[in-house]
C-alpha cells in the first residue's frame, strides 16, 4: 500500500525577491509540514512550477497542468504534478506604496487607474506514484471548488487528497474483489468518484500512450537511433514546446528500454535557471522547452530530439553502435507493420477496405511489445552465463560477459558489447540474476518462447501475431479494470472559467484542519490490520542454455569433421609416440586451430591423457603439446570469448616433463606469452566459474547427506541440476532453517571461496611468472603493474610491434628486474583478490591472510622456477636444421656470421600458401651480413616443402627503413625479438631471432648494419672497398699508376678553391642581393660551396688554347667523355672548332668550366651558342640556381631546334628578367645588365635556328606565315591544336577538361569533350587563355595562318614564375607547369613500397592494393613527367627549340630532358646510346646521386629520394607501348634499377664529374683494372654480360628510321612495373649474375649420385613467387640459342657468341639491305609490316598468327574519326589493313634463292615470295622491286623434292642447299644459302602443298 499523495503545495509568484523583471517563486503553503519519514519533502519544487521562469503577464492565461520528475538523493522519483492557473495582481509598486489594509473602494479606484497585471499560482502534488490522469482530476477538482465556490471546506478536499491510500499493484483474488474495489476507488469529498487502475505487475513500466506518441513525433529510424544511443549511454536531449510532451516522451523512451532500468539522470523537464546541468559530462536523458534551443546549439556531444520538428540531430563527434544485423532489419519491418499497417497494401490492385492502426493505447502496447521480443532475442540464454558465487545470506551473482558474447558468436557486435558494459546491464542482472524471486513478463518470454522466437523471426506477420499477444499482456496489466462507470469529477463551470476579472485570490488554508486530518488517518492506519500481499516467489526458470541455440552466423568450417580427426589423430601418435606420424600432421593440425571447433576437440582429447591431474612427458611430446596449445591460445582474444583459455588452464598445470633430479617443468612456463593470462577479466569469470562449481558441489553433497538419494548427483530427471537451481531451491528453504544452519552454511561458503582464492593466487602465479624472470615482459608491457584501474581496455593486440617498441624504452634499471617482476605479479594478484573477495563476501581476517600469503607465493614460485631454468638450459637443443651458407660475389665478405632466425610472412601472400601454392613461409634459416648484402637463407618451416631452399636478400645499400618487432613464433612457445627491414629494391624481411641468438648479439648485428649502411664517407662504400681486404679504408696512400690524374685533380680542386677564395675579395663590386633572396643565396651557400662564382681573375680563364700541359692530356680525357661524343653525333660542334672560333657553325663547345669553376655541378665542356663569349657566361650564371645556366644539350637533326637545360632562375632573375613596368615593346631596356645579358643569350639561340634565320624580318606576320610555311609539312597545321591542348593539360589551368586521347601516327592528341579546342599552340600565358570562339567549335585555316609560333618555349615552375609579364614580340615564351617536388617523389615512393611489399596482411578494403597504389600518387607523377615530356617532343618536332628550367636543374630537369631525347631520338634507345644519354644527363650533370640515395652518413637525414628510378619506371612505360623500339630488354631496366641502389659499382655514387675527379674516379675506368673480376662500372658490366647471354637483348627490336615515339601518358595507359612486386625465393634477386653461375654448378654436381633410380619425370612444378620464370619457363628464342650452344658443346664445337647467331639469323631471314621503301620487317616474328605505322604493341605476342593476321586495336576508330592521316604514312582508319590485296603484302615466307635459268642461261640470284593467301610463289629482281618477274602457281606444283648440283651452280655451298620443284609443267631448280635454309623452303612449299 502505498500514499496516492505525500505533498500537497501551493506555490505563487513572491513579490519581495523581484531581480530585476526576473519573478521567483514561492512555497505559500505546504501540508503536511513535518517531513515523511520514508520520503523526505524534495527541495527546489518552485522552480520546477514555473520552468521557463516567473513572469507576470498582462493578461490571464488558461490554467495548465503538467507531471515534472524529481529525482533525491537515493535516485527515488518523485512525481510532480503543477497545475498553474492565473490570478490577478494589483499594480506591485502601488500596492507597496499604500498601506495593504486599505478598502475595498479604494481597491476599485486602483483597478480602473492602473492597468491589470496577472500573477501564476501553482498547485503541486508530490508523489512517488506517477499517475498523472488521476493528479490531474484532483488538482482540477481543487481548483474548481475554488473557482465555482462550491459549498464542501477546501481543507477536508486536501485532507481526504493526502489521506488517500491505494495499493502499489493489482491481481485481485476472488475474495478480496469488494475491498480492494473500495480500495482503489477515492473520492476527495467533493460529490466525486475516481478509480485508479492500479497495474496487476508493479515491475512493468506503465506508459499510457507516450511509446506509440513518441513514435509519431519522431518516427521508427530517429527513436530507434534514441532506443540505442540511451542502452549505449549517450546524451539525449528533448525538446518541446509543451512541457506535458516532454514528460511523455521521456516516459515513452524509458518504457521501450524494459526490462533495462535507466539509471543516469534524469529530468523530464529542466527549468531554464539549470541549464548548466546540460554540460555534464554523465550520460542523460533531458527535456527542455524549445524556449531555450539556442542555448542547447553549443553542446557538442548530446544527441538533440525536436518533438515538434519529428527531427533528431546526432553530433559528428558521436558514434551510435547500432543495433546488430539482422535484427535492427527484423524490428524496423514489424514496428512499421504496427504503426503503418497500410504500407504492405499500399499497392494491392484488392486492398482491403480498412486496415486502421490500432487505437493509440494499443498501438502504444503493440510496439512495446516489439522491444520486448527485441530484447528476448538480445539477451536469450544470459542465464546460462550467470555464475553464483554465494547463495546465502544474500546471492551474490556475477555475469560472464565473455562467454555470452562467444557462444552467441557476437564479440565484433559494437552495440551488445557496450550494453554489456554499461550500468543499466549490470542493474538488470543484480534484479533478475537471483534465481529465487517473482517472475514477470519478460522472465517467460526469455525462457519459454526462444524457440518460437527462433523459428518466427523470418516471418514478420508470425513475429506480429507475437507481438499482438504480448501487447494485450501489457494492456491487461496496465488496465486490470474495465473502465468503470462511476468516474465523476467535477470540472469548473464555463462561466466561472470566464468570469469577471474580480476573483477572490486563492485562498490560504487552515493548516490546523488539514493536519487533524492526516493525524486521524495515521492512527487509523496503526489500528487497522496489516494488508499482506503474499509476494509469489518462484524459480526463474533458465531457458533453453546457449550451446542449444545454433547461432546464425556460427563459423561452420568446411570439412570440420576431417580437421578434428586430424588431430585427433595427431593428439595419439604423440601419445603412443609415433613422433614421425605426429610431425607429419603437425603443420595441417596448426592450420586446423585456427577453428574454435578444433580448439575445443584439442582441450578435450588433452583431458582424457591427464591422470589424477598430472600427464609426464618425454622432451618431444612436450615439445609437440606446448606448440599446439601456444598455437591454441595464439587466437584467443584478450577476454577469451571462446572459453578456450579456460579449458586450457587446467591442462596447463598438469602436462609436464621431469628434468633431472626432482625438478618438473610444467607446461604453463611455455605458454605464458598471451594476452589473455595478463586480462583481469579472463581471471575473474575463470575464478567465479570455479566458486560456483565448488558451491554447487557443497550443496549437492549435503542434499545427498540429507535425503540419501540413490540418483547420483541428483539426475533424478537424466540432467545435472544447474547451479542456479540449486540456488533457487536453497533460497526457498533459507526462512526455514534455524539460525545454527544458517551460519554454518554462510561459514561454509565464504572458506570455500576463500580456499578457491588461494588456489587461483597459485595459478595466476604460474601464468604470470616467467621462466626466467629476467625478462618478463607480459605484465610490464600491458602496463598492468602500473595501472591501477582494472578496465576494458588492455592493449587487445597479441604482443604485437607497438607493445616491443616500448618495451626497451621503458625501464631504465636491468638489474633490479627480477624484483621488479615479482612485485608487479604481486601487484596485480593483489588487485585480483581485493576485487573478486569484497564482491564475494570474504571476511576481512581472511583477506589479510590472502594478502600476506600472496608474496611468499610467488616468491617460492621464483625460486622453483630458476630451477627449472638452470636445467632447461642444459637440455640437448632440439634438432634445429642446419645453416645454410649463402654464394658471395667475388670481393664480398661476410662482416657478421649467420644468426639462426626465423623469416616471418609479411604482407605478401603468396609466399605463405595462402593463394595456393606450398607454404615457403615461416621459414628458418640464418640471417648473413656481407659488406655488400644481407641475405637470409633457409629452408620452410613446412615439413612438406622442408627441402626447398628460401633466399631472401638485398644490398645492404638499400635499407630504407629498421624498425624492431616482437613476433610470436607459431610453432614456438616465446615471443621473440624481430626486426623489419625494409629495402628500396622492394624486398622487406621480417627475421625474428632464434632463442639461441643473444639479445647483444642482435644489436651488434644492428649497429654493424648501420655503420654498414651509412659510410662516413662514399669511399666507405662496397663499390670502393671491394677487393680490399676487411678494412674499410678511407686514405689511399698507395702510389697510383695514372699519376696526371691525380695531379689534374688536385690542380682542378686547388683552382676551384683558389676561385673560392678570391670570390669574397672581390665581391664588392656587385650590389648586395636584395632582401627576397638573401635568404636563399644563404641557403646555397651551405649547401655547396662554389655555388656563386663570382667575377673571377681572367688568369684562371684563359682560353683553352693556353691550357698546360699537364692538362692538355685530361683534356684529351674529356673529350673521351660521353658528353662529347654525342655533341660530334649531333653535329653540335668540334672540340677543335671551338679553338679556332670557326663561325658557320651556332654552337660551340666552350671550355669555360673546365676547372669547375663557373658551375660546380655542370661537366667540363658545354654547348654554348657561337656568339657568346665566356665572360658572358659567368655573369648570366649568377641568375640561375646553384649557377646551373641554359646549355644546350641536344639538337633535332630535321628541325634543328635544339633542347636545353638550366635550373630555375633566382627570384632575382626572373624579376629582372620579365617585370618590365614601362618599358617599350623593343624588351626591357631599364633591366641590369644581367637581364639584358641573358636576353642575348636567348636570342643567340632563337638565332641559331634555321626556321629563324629564313625568316625575313623580325616575325612580321608574312615573315612568320612564310617561314612556318617553308619549314613544316603540312602535317604541323594539324598539329597545332593538339599542342595547345597538351600544354594546356600540362600546366593544368582550372578550366581544362580531360581529354580522351585520339591517335594520328604515333600521337596522341588531347581532345576536349568531342571538338578540338582553337588555343593558340605557341605561348604558355596565352595559351591558357579562353578558345576563340568558332561556330562549328573546329580550328579554321586562318586562324593558323595568323598565329605566332615561338621560337624558345621555357618550361618553367609555375611558382617561381608569378608576376612575370609576356611581351607580344619576343620569341621566347614562358609555359608555367607545376612540378612535383622532391618531397613528394620521396613520400609518394614510401608508400609504394608500402602497397607493393606489405608488411602484414590486412582485410581491410582501405588498405588493398589497388587504393594503396592509388593513395601513392606515383602512377600520378609518372603522368606529370611523361606529359610535360611529350608536350616537349612535340614542340621540338614542329620547330620550336625548348629549355627545361626546373628546380634545381638536377632532378626533374634530368628526368624531362632524358626524356625527351629518348622519345625523339632512336639512337637513344640502342645499348649505347642509353648509356652515353645516362652517362650524358645525369652522370655529367650533376644528378646527385649519393644526396639522393642518402648514401653517406651526411645525406641520411635527407631520406631517399628515388628520381632515377622514376625516370627507368618511365622508360619501363615507353617500353610496354613501343617494344619494338628499344633494342634492350625490361630486364635491362630492372638491372640498372636495382644496381642504381645497389653501390656495388662506382656508377651511380657521387654527385657530379667534379666530385668524381676529386676522388680520382672519372677516368679510372679506361686504366688498367688491378682485380678483373671486379667490374667497376656497371656499363662494362652490362656489356661483358650481354657478350655472354642474350638476358638484356629485346628480341623485338626493329625499329623505324627517324621514329618519334609520343606514348600514352593518362594514369589508365600506365602500368605497376613488376620490378615492384616479383620476388624469386629460390635464388633471392637476379641481378648479380655470378652468383647464377655459381648456384647453378652447385646444384648442378649434387644429384648426379642418385640417378640410379628410375626413369625421371620431364615435368617441373613453377612455383609463383618461388622459381625465377625466365629460368624455368625461357622465351623461344632463349631457348633455341641455349640449346644451340649446348647441341655445339657436345659437338666439341666452339661455340659462337649468340649475338653472332642471331644476327645471321636475321640476316638470313631480312635481306642484305635495310635500306628499303617499306618500313623494316621483323620476320623472325612473322610479323605483318602493316603494323609499322601503329603502336606495334601487342599484336608481337602472336606469334602463332603465321599470316600477320595480329589484329591491333588501338584507338584507331577514334583516330580516322578526328584526324585525317599525316601524309607520306599508310592510312590507319581501316582494321583490316594487313589483308590488302596488293602483292607486296601477303607474304608466308620470303628470302633468296638461285634460280636456274633456261637453257643456256646461268643461275641468279631472286628475291622469292611464298604467298600462302594467293596460294603462289613469286619472284622478283631485288628485294625492294614492286614489279612481278614471274609467278608460279602452287596448284600446279607436284612435288618438291632435294636436288643435286647442276652445271654453273653457285660455287661453295654445300649439296643439301639444292631442291628441285617439279610442275605440271616444267621442273625449276633451285638453291638456297645452305641446307638448313632449303630445307625450311621445302617445308614451307610443302606446308603450303598440304594446306590446300
Amino acid at each position: 500500500m502505498a500514499r496516492l499523495a505525500d505533498y500537497y503545495l501551493v506555490v505563487g509568484y513572491d513579490l519581495d525577491k523581484r531581480v530585476e523583471g526576473e519573478g521567483q517563486g514561492r512555497i505559500l503553503q505546504r501540508f503536511p509540514e513535518k517531513d515523511w519519514e520514508d520520503s523526505p519533502f524534495p527541495q527546489g519544487v518552485e522552480l520546477f512550477c514555473q520552468p521557463s521562469g516567473w513572469q507576470l503577464v498582462p493578461e490571464r492565461q488558461p490554467a495548465s497542468f503538467f507531471v515534472a520528475v524529481l529525482t533525491d538523493i537515493n535516485s527515488e522519483r518523485h512525481y510532480c504534478a503543477c497545475f498553474t492557473f492565473w490570478e490577478g495582481l494589483d499594480n506591485p509598486q502601488l500596492q507597496k506604496a499604500e498601506a495593504s489594509e486599505a478598502d475595498e473602494a479604494d481597491d476599485e479606484l486602483a483597478v480602473v487607474q492602473l492597468a491589470q497585471v496577472f500573477a501564476p499560482k501553482s498547485l503541486v502534488l508530490v508523489s512517488r506514484l506517477d499517475y498523472t490522469e488521476v493528479f490531474r482530476n484532483c488538482l482540477g477538482l481543487i481548483y474548481t471548488v475554488h473557482v465555482d465556490g462550491l459549498t464542501v471546506p477546501m481543507e477536508t478536499v486536501v485532507g481526504n487528497l493526502l489521506t488517500c491510500i491505494i495499493p502499489i499493484a493489482g491481481g485481485s483474488q476472488p475474495g478480496q474483489e469488494e475491498k480492494e474495489e473500495s480500495l482503489r476507488t477515492i473520492t476527495l469529498g467533493a460529490g466525486d468518484r475516481q478509480v485508479i487502475q492500479t497495474p496487476i505487475d508493479d515491475s512493468l513500466p506503465v506508459s499510457g500512450s507516450t511509446v506509440a506518441q513518441l513514435f509519431r513525433q519522431l518516427g521508427i529510424i530517429n527513436v530507434l537511433y534514441l532506443f540505442c544511443a540511451a542502452l549505449t549511454e549517450h546524451k539525449i536531449l528533448f525538446l518541446s514546446s509543451s512541457y506535458q510532451r516532454l514528460t511523455d516522451a521521456c516516459r515513452g523512451l524509458l518504457a521501450i528500454m524494459f526490462p533495462l532500468k535507466y539509471s543516469f539522470t534524469y529530468v523530464p523537464i529542466l527549468p531554464g535557471k539549470l541549464l548548466e546541468v546540460l554540460s555534464t559530462p554523465t550520460p542523460f536523458i533531458i527535456g527542455v522547452n524549445s524556449f531555450f534551443r539556442s542555448e542547447t546549439q553549443e553542446l557538442l556531444d548530446v544527441i538533440i530530439a525536436d518533438l515538434d520538428g519529428g527531427t533528431v540531430t546526432i553530433p559528428e563527434c558521436v558514434h551510435i553502435s547500432l543495433l546488430p544485423e539482422p535484427l535492427l532489419q527484423q524490428t524496423q519491418t514489424v514496428l512499421s507493420m504496427v504503426l503503418d499497417p497500410e504500407l504492405e497494401i499500399a499497392d494491392h490492385a484488392f486492398p482491403p477496405l480498412s486496415t486502421q492502426p490500432s487505437a493509440l493505447k494499443i498501438q502504444d502496447k503493440e510496439i512495446r511489445g516489439v522491444f520486448l521480443w527485441l530484447f528476448a532475442q538480445l539477451f536469450q540464454g544470459y542465464r546460462w552465463c550467470l555464475h553464483i558465487i554465494r547463495i546465502h545470506p544474500e546471492p551474490v551473482i556475477r555475469f560472464h560477459k565473455a562467454a555470452f558474447l562467444g557462444q552467441r558468436s557476437l564479440t565484433e557486435d559494437d552495440f551488445l558489447m557496450k550494453v554489456l558494459d554499461g550500468m543499466a546491464f549490470a542493474g538488470f542482472v543484480s534484479e533478475r540474476g537471483p534465481p529465487y524471486r517473482a517472475t514477470d513478463l519478460f522472465d517467460d518470454l526469455v525462457a519459454n518462447h526462444v524457440e518460437r522466437i527462433r523459428q518466427e523471426e523470418t516471418c514478420p506477420h508470425k513475429v506480429m501475431n507475437h507481438v499482438k499477444e504480448l501487447a494485450e499482456l501489457l494492456f491487461r496489466n496496465e488496465n486490470p479494470y474495465p473502465a468503470v462507470a462511476m468516474h465523476k469529477v467535477q470540472r469548473p463551470s464555463e462561466n466561472s472559467q470566464n468570469a469577471a476579472q474580480k476573483q477572490s485570490p486563492f485562498p490560504s488554508l487552515d493548516d490546523v484542519v488539514v493536519q487533524l486530518f492526516i493525524d486521524h488517518a495515521a492512527a487509523k492506519l496503526k489500528t487497522a490490520p496489516p494488508v499482506v500481499k503474499a509476494e509469489v516467489k518462484g524459480m526463474v526458470p533458465s531457458g533453453p542454455p546457449l550451446g542449444d541455440i545454433v547461432d546464425r552466423n556460427g563459423h561452420v568450417m568446411a570439412n570440420s569433421a576431417r580437421r578434428l580427426e586430424v588431430v585427433r589423430n595427431c593428439i595419439t601418435y604423440i601419445f603412443e609416440n609415433k613422433m614421425l606420424e605426429a610431425k607429419k600432421l603437425m603443420p595441417a593440425v596448426l592450420r586446423a586451430l585456427k577453428g574454435r571447433a578444433a580448439r575445443v576437440c584439442l582441450t578435450q582429447e588433452l583431458n582424457q591423457h591427464v591422470l589424477q591431474n598430472r600427464a609426464v612427458l618425454d622432451d618431444q611430446q612436450f615439445d609437440y603439446i606446448v606448440r599446439m596449445m601456444n598455437c591454441t591460445l595464439q587466437d584467443c582474444s584478450h577476454i577469451d570469448e571462446q572459453g578456450i583459455a579456460a579449458a586450457l588452464l587446467p591442462l596447463v598445470t598438469a602436462f609436464c616433463r621431469k628434468m633431472g633430479a626432482g625438478i618438473t617443468q610444467f607446461a604453463y612456463s611455455c605458454v605464458q606469452e598471451h594476452m589473455v593470462w595478463a586480462t583481469m577479466q579472463f581471471w575473474e569469470a575463470m575464478f567465479y566459474s570455479d566458486v560456483q562449481n565448488h558451491i554447487r558441489a557443497l550443496y549437492l553433497e549435503t542434499d545427498e547427506g540429507e535425503q540419501q538419494n540413490n540418483h547420483q548427483d541428483g539426475l533424478s530427471d537424466g540432467r545435472k541440476i544447474s547451479a542456479l537451481e540449486l540456488a533457487s531451491e536453497q533460497s526457498r528453504l533459507w526462512p526455514t532453517l534455524s539460525k545454527e544452519m544458517q551460519t554454518e552454511r554462510v561459514q561454509k561458503e565464504e572458506s570455500t571461496v576463500f580456499s578457491q582464492a588461494i588456489h587461483y593466487a597459485n595459478r595466476m602465479s604460474y601464468l604470470l611468472l616467467p621462466l626466467d624472470t629476467s625478462k618478463n615482459r607480459l605484465l610490464r608491457t600491458t602496463g598492468l603493474g602500473d595501472v591501477e584501474s582494472v578496465s576494458n581496455s588492455y592493449v587487445t593486440n597479441s604482443i604485437a610491434g607497438s607493445m616491443a617498441e616500448s618495451y626497451d624504452t621503458e625501464s631504465g634499471f636491468e638489474d633490479a628486474e627480477s624484483s621488479d617482476v615479482a612485485n608487479s605479479v604481486v601487484r596485480f594478484i593483489n588487485r585480483f583478490v581485493d576485487k573478486v573477495c569484497n564482491e564475494s563476501g570474504v571476511t576481512n581476517e581472511h583477506l589479510k591472510a590472502l594478502h600476506t600469503m600472496i608474496p611468499d607465493i610467488v616468491q617460492m614460485h621464483i625460486e622453483t622456477l630458476d630451477a627449472v631454468h638452470r636445467e632447461s638450459k642444459r637440455l640437448p637443443p632440439i634438432q634445429k636444421p642446419k645453416l645454410l651458407r649463402p654464394t658471395l660475389l667475388p670481393g664480398e665478405e661476410l662482416v657478421m656470421d649467420g644468426m639462426r632466425v626465423h623469416l616471418i610472412p609479411d604482407g605478401r601472400e603468396e609466399a605463405t600458401g595462402l593463394m595456393g601454392g606450398p607454404p615457403l613461409l615461416p621459414a628458418e634459416g640464418a640471417i648473413f651480413l656481407t659488406n655488400y648484402r644481407l641475405i637470409f637463407k633457409g629452408t620452410p618451416n613446412d615439413p612438406l616443402v622442408g627441402e626447398q631452399v628460401v633466399t631472401r636478400s638485398f644490398p645492404i645499400a638499400s635499407l630504407t627503413k629498421e624498425k624492431r618487432i616482437s613476433v610470436t613464433l607459431p610453432m614456438d612457445q616465446f615471443v621473440q625479438e624481430g626486426l623489419q627491414l625494409r629495402s628500396c629494391t622492394f624486398q622487406l624481411m621480417k627475421i625474428a631471432f632464434d632463442e639461441e641468438v643473444a639479445s647483444d648479439l642482435a644489436e651488434v648485428f644492428r649497429k654493424h648494419m648501420h655503420k654498414l649502411r651509412y659510410p662516413q664517407h662514399v669511399q666507405g662504400t662496397f663499390a670502393f672497398t671491394v677487393g680490399q681486404c676487411g678494412k674499410m679504408v678511407v686514405e689511399h696512400k698507395t702510389k697510383d699508376k695514372n699519376q696526371s690524374l691525380k695531379t689534374l685533380s688536385k690542380n682542378l680542386v686547388k683552382s676551384a678553391k683558389r676561385t673560392i677564395g678570391r670570390q669574397y675579395v672581390t665581391r664588392k663590386k656587385y650590389s648586395p642581393p636584395t632582401w627576397e633572396n638573401r635568404s636563399s643565396f644563404q641557403s646555397e651557400m651551405d649547401e655547396d660551396e662554389i655555388s656563386i662564382s663570382e667575377e673571377v681573375d681572367q688568369s684562371s680563364l684563359t682560353l683553352s688554347s693556353t691550357i698546360r700541359s699537364s692538362d692538355r692530356q685530361t683534356m684529351s680525357n674529356v673529350v673521351e667523355r660521353a658528353c662529347c661524343r654525342d655533341y660530334q653525333r649531333l653535329g653540335l660542334g668540334t672540340l677543335s672548332s671551338s679553338l679556332t672560333r670557326s663561325k658557320n657553325e651556332p654552337f660551340r663547345i666552350s671550355t669555360v668550366n673546365r676547372m669547375y669553376t663557373v658551375c660546380r655541378s655542370y661537366p667540363g665542356l658545354l654547348i654554348v651558342p657561337q656568339s657568346i663569349p665566356d665572360t658572358t657566361i659567368q655573369r648570366i650564371c649568377r641568375c640561375y640556381r646553384q649557377n646551373r645556366f641554359p646549355v644546350v644539350c641536344w639538337r633535332n637533326p630535321r628541325t634543328k631546334a635544339v633542347l636545353l637545360r638550366s635550373a630555375g632562375l633566382h627570384a632575382k632573375g626572373v624579376v629582372g628578367f620579365f617585370k618590365s613596368p614601362n618599358a617599350p615593346a623593343s624588351g626591357p631596356s631599364q633591366a641590369d645588365s644581367t637581364s639584358l645579358e641573358q636576353e642575348k643569350y636567348l636570342q643567340a639561340i632563337i638565332s641559331s635556328m634555321p626556321s629563324y634565320s629564313e625568316s625575313s624580318g623580325r616575325n612580321t606576320l608574312s615573315g612568320f606565315t612564310s617561314t612556318h610555311m617553308s619549314t613544316s609539312d603540312s602535317s604541323d597545321k594539324l598539329r597545332q591544336p593538339k599542342i595547345g591542348a597538351l600544354m594546356k593539360q600540362v600546366m593544368g589551368t582550372k578550366e581544362d577538361v580531360p581529354g580522351t586521347f585520339s591517335r594520328g601516327g604515333k600521337w596522341g592528341s588531347i581532345r576536349g569533350s568531342g571538338r578540338l579546342s582553337a588555343y593558340n599552340p605557341d605561348v604558355g600565358t596565352r595559351l591558357a587563355a579562353k578558345e576563340s570562339a568558332q561556330p562549328n567549335g573546329g580550328p579554321s585555316e586562318a586562324l593558323f595562318l595568323r598565329q605566332q609560333k615561338a621560337y624558345l618555349y621555357i618550361i618553367g615552375d609555375k611558382a617561381q614564375l608569378k608576376g612575370g609579364k609576356q611581351d607580344t614580340f619576343q620569341q621566347w615564351e614562358v609555359v608555367p607547369i607545376e612540378v612535383c617536388d622532391v618531397r613528394q617523389v620521396k613520400n609518394s615512393f614510401k608508400k609504394l613500397m608500402k602497397a607493393c611489399v606489405p608488411s602484414s596482411s590486412t582485410s581491410d578494403p582501405n588498405m588493398s592494393f589497388l587504393r594503396c597504389l592509388e593513395e601513392s600518387e606515383w602512377i600520378a607523377l609518372l603522368h606529370r613527367v611523361l606529359q610535360v615530356s611529350v608536350l616537349v617532343v612535340e614542340l621540338l618536332d614542329t620547330g620550336s627549340s625548348v629549355m627545361v628550367s626546373l628546380e634545381d636543374g638536377w632532378d626533374v630537369t634530368t628526368q624531362v630532358v632524358s626524356l625527351v631525347q629518348l622519345l625523339s631520338d632512336p639512337y637513344y634507345r640502342t645499348f649505347d646510346g642509353f648509356r652515353l644519354l645516362v652517362e650524358k644527363e645525369w652522370l655529367s650533370f650533376g644528378h646527385r646521386f649519393s644526396h639522393r640515395g642518402a648514401q653517406t652518413l651526411g645525406s641520411q637525414s635527407s631520406g631517399f629520394t628515388p628520381v632515377f628510378l622514376q625516370f627507368l619506371d618511365c622508360v619501363h612505360q615507353i617500353h610496354l607501348q613501343f617494344p619494338m623500339e628499344f633494342e634492350f630488354s625490361q630486364y635491362y631496366l630492372k638491372f640498372l634499377a636495382y644496381h642504381y641502389v645497389s653501390n656495388r659499382f662506382r656508377t651511380f655514387l657521387l654527385d657530379s664529374d667534379y666530385e668524381r675527379i676529386e676522388l680520382g674516379v672519372l677516368y679510372e675506368e679506361k686504366g688498367e683494372r688491378k682485380s678483373p673480376q671486379v667490374c667497376k662500372s656497371v656499363w662494362d658490366y652490362i656489356d661483358r654480360l650481354n657478350k655472354k647471354t642474350p638476358v638484356f637483348y629485346n628480341y623485338m627490336f626493329s625499329p623505324e628510321d627517324e621514329e618519334v615515339l609520343r606514348p600514352y601518358t593518362f594514369n589508365s595507359n600506365l602500368k605497376v612495373w613488376d620490378f615492384y612486386m616479383e620476388e624469386t625465393l629460390s635464388e633471392g634477386p637476379s641481378y648479380d649474375w655470378e652468383l647464377r653461375g655459381r648456384q647453378e654448378r652447385a646444384a648442378e654436381e649434387t644429384p648426379d649420385k642418385a640417378d640410379s633410380g628410375g626413369p625421371k619425370s620431364q615435368r617441373h612444378v613453377v612455383w609463383p613467387c618461388y622459381d625465377s620464370l625466365s629460368k624455368a619457363v625461357p622465351d623461344a628464342i632463349t631457348k633455341l640459342l641455349q640449346d644451340l650452344q649446348s647441341l655445339e658443346a657436345e659437338l666439341g664445337q666452339t661455340s659462337e657468341k649468340w649475338k653472332d647467331t642471331w644476327d645471321k639469323m636475321k640476316t638470313a631471314q631480312r635481306s642484305e639491305t635495310k635500306l628499303e621503301s617499306k618500313p623494316s620487317f621483323s620476320s623472325s616474328l612473322l610479323m605483318s609490316s602493316n603494323l609499322s605505322h601503329q603502336r606495334r604493341s601487342q599484336g608481337v605476342y602472336l606469334q602463332e598468327s603465321a599470316g600477320g593476321s595480329s589484329i591491333n586495336l588501338a584507338l584507331d576508330c577514334e583516330a580516322s574519326a578526328t584526324s585525317t592521316p599525316v601524309a607520306g604514312r599508310p592510312s590507319t582508319s581501316t582494321l583490316y589493313s594487313q589483308f590488302q590485296s596488293t602483292e607486296s603484302e601477303n607474304r608466308s615466307f620470303e628470302g633468296i634463292l638461285f634460280k636456274k635459268g633456261a637453257l643456256l642461261k646461268p643461275w641468279k640470284p631472286r628475291w622469292f615470295v611464298l604467298d600462302k593467301t594467293k596460294h603462289q610463289l613469286r619472284y622478283y629482281e631485288t628485294r625492294q622491286d614492286k614489279e612481278c618477274k614471274g609467278v608460279i602457281e602452287l596448284a600446279d606444283v607436284e612435288s618438291v623434292i632435294p636436288g643435286t648440283p647442276a652445271m654453273g651452280a653457285p660455287k661453295n655451298i654445300e649439296e643439301k642447299a639444292f631442291f628441285d620443284l617439279k610442275t605440271t609443267k616444267r621442273v625449276y631448280n633451285f638453291c638456297a644459302q645452305d641446307s638448313l635454309n632449303a630445307q625450311l623452303w621445302m617445308d614451307s612449299v610443302q606446308s603450303c602443298l598440304s594446306d590446300a
